[in-house]
C-alpha cells in the first residue's frame, strides 16, 4: 500500500474510532522510514487546523479592567485637582479618602505591588512608620472606590498610618529622594515620559492628555498586557486541564487528576510507574482498573513543543507495558504547529487520539469512553 493510500485512508475515516484503526495499522503497513512523513500529513490536515491561537485570548481579570482602574483615576485626578494637590499630607489625604488610588499612584512610579512594599520599608524608616506588604497594598488598591473610614479609634489609627507612609512613599520617589542616583548603565524608572519632569509631567499630560505615540511605546516598553498575563499565569496553565475537568464531571466519567495526589498512590493503584504520572487517569469505578491515561500539554513556542512531544513517548512505552492501555492527548497553543517533530509523533504515539479545546467532545466517542458513559 503507498505511503499516499495510507494517508486517504486515514483522512477518509469517517469517525475518530475508524481513524485511529487506520492509524494504528502504519506500522504493519510500512517501513520506519515512511512513518514520520504520515504522521506529519495526518496531522497537518485533521490536527493542526484545530490548534486554537490562545495568544488571542487573556483571562477575564476585573482588577485590570479599565472600569476599576477608570474609576481609581478619576478619583485620584478630582481628590488632587487634576494632581496639583500633590504634597506629602495632601497624598495622605487622598489615600485615606480612596484607598484605591494608590493603584494610580503605584501605577505612575512603575513599580509592583513587592517594589512598591519594600518601597514604604524605606521611606518609613526613618519616622519608624510600619511598612506596607504586598496584600495589603492589594487590599487597598481592590477597595470600592465608595469608601467608608473605619468607625473605631484602632481601625482608623491603621488606616492613616497606611496612608502616611504610603503618601511618603510616593513624594519621595517623585521627588527623587527614595532610591538616589541610578548607578553607570541604568537609569530611574522615573525617567519615562508621565514622571521625567516630577508632577508637573503628570499634571500636563492628565490635562492635555498623553499622545498615541507615548501610549503605544509604553506598551511596546512594558509588554502589552504583561501585568494581567502574569497575574493570571496559573490559569492560563490550567485551562486544557480544567476543561478536561469539566467534561469528565459533566459526563459522570471517573478519573483522578493526577496533579492534585500523591503520584505514589496513582502507581500503588493503578501499577502507572512513570514520573511524573500522565494529567488524568481514567479508571473503571466497577472494578477500580485503569481504562486511559491523558496527558495535557499547551504551548505557542515550537521548540517547546518538541521538547513536550518526548513526554508522549515515555507515556506510550507506559502505555504498551500496561497491556496496551489507551493514551489520549489534549493540546493547545500554536507551537504544535511545528508538524514533523512535534504533532507528528504525538499523533503516533497516541494512535490518533489527540484533541484539543474545540474538538475536545469527540474524546468521549472513542474508547474507552462508551462503555465508561453511565447510561442515559
Amino acid at each position: 500500500m503507498t505511503v499516499e493510500a495510507t494517508i486517504q485512508a486515514i483522512l477518509g475515516a469517517a469517525t475518530f474510532t475508524q481513524r485511529i484503526q487506520q492509524i494504528r495499522l502504519v506500522p504493519q503497513r510500512h517501513g520506519t522510514e515512511e512513518h514520520g512523513a504520515i504522521y506529519a500529513a495526518v496531522a497537518r490536515e485533521l490536527y493542526m487546523p484545530h490548534l486554537a491561537p490562545d495568544f488571542a485570548y487573556i483571562h477575564e481579570a476585573p482588577f485590570y479592567d479599565t472600569e476599576h482602574f477608570f474609576a481609581a483615576y478619576d478619583m485620584a485626578a478630582r481628590l488632587t485637582d487634576g494632581f496639583t494637590l500633590i504634597s506629602e499630607g495632601e497624598l495622605q489625604g487622598v489615600l485615606l479618602e480612596c484607598p484605591r488610588t494608590l493603584l494610580v499612584f503605584r501605577t505612575l512610579l512603575g513599580l509592583t505591588k513587592e517594589e512598591f512594599a519594600h518601597s514604604t520599608l524605606l521611606a518609613g524608616g526613618p519616622d519608624e512608620l510600619p511598612a506596607l506588604s504586598a496584600s495589603q497594598i492589594d487590599t487597598l488598591e481592590r477597595s470600592a472606590i465608595e469608601y467608608q473610614r473605619p468607625n473605631t479609634t484602632a481601625a482608623l489609627t491603621k488606616a492613616t498610618t497606611q496612608a502616611r507612609v504610603a503618601a511618603k512613599t510616593i513624594t519621595m520617589a517623585m521627588n527623587g529622594e527614595l532610591f538616589g542616583d541610578a548607578p553607570p548603565g541604568l537609569r530611574s524608572k522615573q525617567v519615562k515620559p508621565d514622571t521625567e519632569g516630577g508632577w508637573s509631567s503628570v499634571h500636563a499630560l492628565a490635562t492635555n492628555g498623553v499622545p498615541l505615540r507615548v501610549f503605544l511605546h509604553q506598551r511596546h516598553y512594558g509588554g502589552a498586557f504583561r501585568q494581567v498575563l502574569d497575574a493570571t499565569s496559573t490559569k492560563r496553565g490550567d485551562l486544557i486541564e480544567d476543561a478536561v475537568e469539566g467534561l469528565f464531571v459533566a459526563h459522570g466519567v471517573s478519573f483522578i487528576r493526577t496533579g492534585s495526589h500523591n503520584q505514589a498512590d496513582i502507581a500503588r493503584r493503578f501499577e502507572v510507574h512513570v514520573t511524573p504520572a500522565p494529567d488524568f487517569v481514567v479508571f473503571d469505578p466497577a472494578d477500580d482498573t485503569l481504562k486511559a491515561m491523558l496527558e495535557c500539554k499547551g504551548t505557542n513556542n515550537g521548540g517547546t513543543a518538541r521538547d513536550k512531544a518526548m513526554r508522549f513517548r515515555s507515556l506510550k512505552a507506559e502505555s504498551v507495558r500496561l497491556g496496551g492501555i489507551p493514551l489520549l492527548a489534549v493540546l493547545g497553543g500554536i507551537g504544535w504547529a511545528r508538524i514533523n517533530d512535534a504533532l507528528g509523533p504525538v499523533v503516533r504515539d497516541t494512535d490518533g487520539r489527540v484533541f484539543t479545546l474545540s474538538t475536545l467532545n469527540s474524546m468521549l466517542e472513542v474508547a474507552p469512553f462508551p462503555s465508561l458513559l453511565p447510561a442515559v
